[in-house]
């Protein structure tokens, strides 16, 4: 534990910053003896990470909007599962300063509630655990390949539907026979038929692009176009 002058002295800054991150709620407040307060090392991680945001141009109103959303999202153990982990994606640890690298300038308070919600990230202690090292490659190439991260995100939610559907399809297909229960043969053979039917999927679309239909009139009379009389 550091006393307030030891927990500045610690973190490279003045008393006075100090208490003004206290007064902006940046900080949690200390344990209080009496009239001394009591910081940890949760304290200390709080306050290198406000130094590296800072430093990446976030603002201090920013930062405090990330914290909040950072403080409300789900528990690592909701989105893994006590004593789970995913059976094929790994989970990586980022500190919050590490995911603004991931997505410079994209880390808003905004798109840092939406991964949240949408359970890409969970909150461990003092860092973030994101689900999938592949999910996040994908979205790390394609943020830095100029789509914004809120489009990505949006993209997984709606990719999120398909793939339950998916999911599901292939289950309630094959429920009747052994091999719905066998997770090491089904995973792989519906995975080699989605990622199949995908690739045809993207032959069609990108060698012969739908074009654009105006919709079509309804059939029979419309208000504007009354029926002739009788």
């Amino acid at each position: 534990e550091y006393r307030t002058a030891e927990l500045a002295e610690a973190a490279g800054i003045t008393t006075r910053t100090l208490r003004f991150y206290r007064e902006r709620k940046l900080l949690a407040a200390p344990r209080r003896e009496g009239r001394i307060a009591w910081y940890n090392e949760h304290h200390l991680a709080r306050l290198r990470t406000i130094a590296a945001l800072l430093e990446r141009g976030h603002t201090l109103n920013g930062i405090a909007e990330l914290a909040e959303a950072f403080e409300h999202g789900r528990d690592v153990a909701d989105v893994l599962g006590v004593g789970e982990t995913p059976t094929e994606e790994t989970p990586v640890r980022l500190s919050p300063e590490e995911l603004a690298d991931h997505f410079a300038g994209e880390v808003t308070p905004e798109n840092l509630a939406a991964a949240l919600d949408l359970g890409y990230l969970a909150v461990d202690g003092d860092t973030i655990v994101h689900i999938s090292r592949r999910l996040l490659d994908v979205s790390t190439t394609l943020v830095r390949e100029g789509v914004p991260l809120a489009t990505v995100l949006e993209a997984g939610r709606q990719v999120r539907v398909h793939a339950e559907a998916l999911a599901t399809l292939f289950l309630e297909t094959l429920r009747p026979h052994a091999l719905a229960t066998d997770s090491a043969k089904l995973r792989p053979l519906a995975k080699a038929v989605v990622d199949a039917e995908l690739s045809l999927a993207l032959d069609r679309r990108l060698t012969d692009p739908a074009p654009d239909h105006e919709p079509e009139a309804p059939a029979g009379p419309t208000p504007e176009t009354p029926p002739p009389p009788a």
